[in-house]
């Protein structure tokens, strides 16, 4: 993926992630609020590795 895509879907696994963990705060769901966590948890990442991308990018563009 690119690192826009890796971006824009680590954004969209944080906020299902922690949507996922306010549902199962709410209602009492342990399973659900572990999985939120770990959706979150994987977008961070994702995030991460976008960014990283575009440094290598820019270390590369300027060589």
């Amino acid at each position: 993926m690119g690192s826009t895509t890796d971006k824009i879907s680590g954004k969209t696994n944080e906020l299902a992630g922690k949507a996922k963990q306010a549902i199962g705060k709410a209602s009492g769901d342990d399973s659900m609020r572990v999985k939120g966590a770990v959706q979150e948890a994987k977008g961070k990442s994702q995030v991460a590795e976008g960014n990283a991308k575009d440094k290598i990018k820019g270390v590369v563009d300027r060589l």
